[in-house]
């Protein structure tokens, strides 16, 4: 195991709960550094209320740009683009639609004028920032922008390098749901991870999946199931299928109306006593 331990907050779905657990063991963190790895739609931040210290562009694919003083109007471009993101005007040179480009760089290399050029884009922004509860990474990508895998593993990447520098011990990871390329990113190569479960049925359809994608790493798997009590007996088959795939359930937290008031006011169920219990014990099971 890494000098580092690094552990990852999971769930097949959203909705489940996820970002607020995290949040708790965020609080209870000692020696760490926090990572928002929900780059798609981020929000560890309105919890933990970062003050931005780092800004940095975030490069990704590339699109298509034309010289209008090159393009001799052959059409050659136009004809080729499969996405249709080369638009013909009345007059003057053929232009390109930023939206539908794809970067796949056939018209760049078609061109008989070599007047088309492939220029990196920004596709978002990450940062470091300082919180009440110890260093944030966290990353925003922009709409529609794809390299959501290569923006989860840059600040996973820089929290690690930050870590080391500083002597920190413990890198806690909020990852995304499901179990797409970020999901990937948020996973390789931690110590462990948390799965975050509802029992519902789309909740344990989906964590079902995300266990399956846990087997391809080694780490160790821990299951939580949020808001026990709105389904006693589905809650129980979740215990049961823990059992029975070798899952160490990790605790069961009840749904707690006083929850949404303390959220409102940036703050966690932690505060909640037999809340804190369960997460205090959970949070010495993924870090020591």
């Amino acid at each position: 195991m890494n000098s580092t331990r690094e552990v990852a907050v999971i769930s097949g779905k959203g909705g489940t709960g996820k970002t607020t657990i995290s949040a708790s063991l965020a609080t209870l963190l000692e020696e760490g550094v926090i990572v928002d790895a929900d780059v798609d739609a981020p929000n560890l931040h309105i919890l933990l209320e970062p003050q931005v210290e780092e800004s940095h562009r975030f490069m990704g694919g590339f699109v298509a740009e034309i010289d209008k003083n090159l393009c001799q109007r052959c059409g050659t471009c136009h004809q080729l683009c499969r996405f249709e993101a080369v638009i013909a005007p009345k007059e003057g040179a053929y232009q390109i639609d930023p939206i539908a480009c794809d970067g796949c760089g056939l018209c760049h290399l078609s061109c008989p004028n070599n007047a088309v050029s492939m220029i990196q884009k920004e596709v978002g922004y990450w940062y470091r920032s300082n919180t009440r509860h110890g260093p944030l990474f966290h990353a925003l990508l922009h709409p529609g922008e794809d390299n959501s895998g290569k923006l989860v593993t840059q600040i996973r990447t820089s929290a690690q390098q930050f870590a080391k520098e500083k002597g920190l011990k413990r890198i806690l990871i909020d990852g995304p749901p499901g179990i797409g390329c970020p999901v990937i990113s948020s996973l390789t190569g931690v110590d462990a991870a948390l799965l975050v479960v509802e029992p519902t049925p789309s909740g344990i359809h989906d964590a079902k999946r995300i266990v399956e994608l846990t087997r391809s790493f080694n780490l160790e798997l821990y299951l939580l199931v949020n808001r026990f009590d709105i389904n006693r007996e589905m809650s129980k088959s979740i215990e049961e299928w823990c059992q029975k795939e070798r899952i160490e359930l990790g605790g069961k937290i009840p749904l707690d109306p006083r929850i949404p008031q303390l959220l409102l006011e940036r703050r966690t169920p932690l505060e909640i006593s037999e809340i804190r219990d369960t997460l205090e014990c959970l949070y010495e099971k993924l870090f020591n």
